[in-house]
């Protein structure tokens, strides 16, 4: 059986998982649904058609589903999607989706959002990560899985950064960041590959190695960009996290972070 504190607020149509608490002064919108043994701790504001899988655990002051941050926003009625074993501290934002990118913004399992972090609306958030204190991502954003953010941190709207990044503290973050980077400064600029989180998803030596070989070909090599980039392309078959950073490369829209000229 769920625990629903009476001082909470659960309106009809909402649907709440077996062992699930809500503690005191919780308010969940009609369209809300939470999955098994999560634990909302107190003053949690959950709207729209939000849904969060199993496991979740939600601290005071968490505003989640809530009409998104945008101009072209006219009160429809959009989706927030949380999956399971995630880990909401306190006065973190998440906003719904717009129309226009979709309906719908999403969370992945087992994430770990510190204070005041936020997730603009339409963004896609992978497994895994970490959002800093007050990391924030504006609308239309896209991370992927084993992300870390660090605190302060802001990423532009529309930015994609790839699978095992590294953001640094107090970062800017305005053009797509490449799988496995390593980023820094007050408008980020790229500083080599996230090698602590590579050795974490158990790369080998020899594949630190090749991946390294290539990076500096890439960005450190001599010619133009572009001329590195197209000399690179056969070397996606000597690894996976190439031919992964050429592929996200490729699918790109928006400028690509770089080092800092002279670094």
């Amino acid at each position: 059986m769920s625990k629903i504190d009476p001082t909470a607020r659960v309106e009809d149509g909402a649907v709440i998982g077996e062992g699930t608490e809500i503690g005191p002064f919780c308010i969940i919108g009609p369209h809300v649904v939470i999955g098994k043994n999560c634990k909302l701790i107190g003053h949690v504001h959950i709207t729209a058609q939000t849904t969060i899988g199993d496991d979740c655990t939600i601290y005071p002051f968490v505003s989640l589903g809530t009409p998104p941050q945008s101009l072209s926003y006219r009160g429809e009625l959009t989706r927030l999607t949380i999956g399971s074993g995630c880990t909401i501290r306190e006065s973190v934002t998440m906003n719904a989706g717009t129309v226009a990118g979709g309906g719908i913004t999403t969370v992945g399992d087992r994430g770990y959002f510190m204070n005041c972090s936020h997730v603009g609306h339409d963004c896609h958030v992978g497994n895994d990560v970490i959002f800093a204190t007050s990391a924030t991502l504006g609308g239309h954003a896209e991370i992927g899985d084993f992300v870390f953010i660090g605190g302060l941190s802001a990423v532009h709207q529309f930015t994609r950064i790839g699978p095992q990044v590294m953001v640094g503290g107090v970062c800017g973050v305005r053009d797509d960041i490449i799988p496995f980077g390593l980023v820094n400064g007050q408008y980020a600029a790229l500083e080599g590959l996230n090698i602590i989180g590579m050795k974490r998803r158990k790369f080998t030596k020899q594949r630190l190695a090749t991946v390294r070989g290539f990076y500096q070909k890439l960005f450190h090599g001599p010619g133009t960009f572009a001329e590195r980039l197209e000399a690179s392309r056969p070397l996606a078959g000597e690894d996976p996290a190439i031919a992964e950073i050429l592929d996200f490369i490729g699918k790109g829209k928006r400028p690509l972070c770089l080092p800092a000229i002279g670094k």
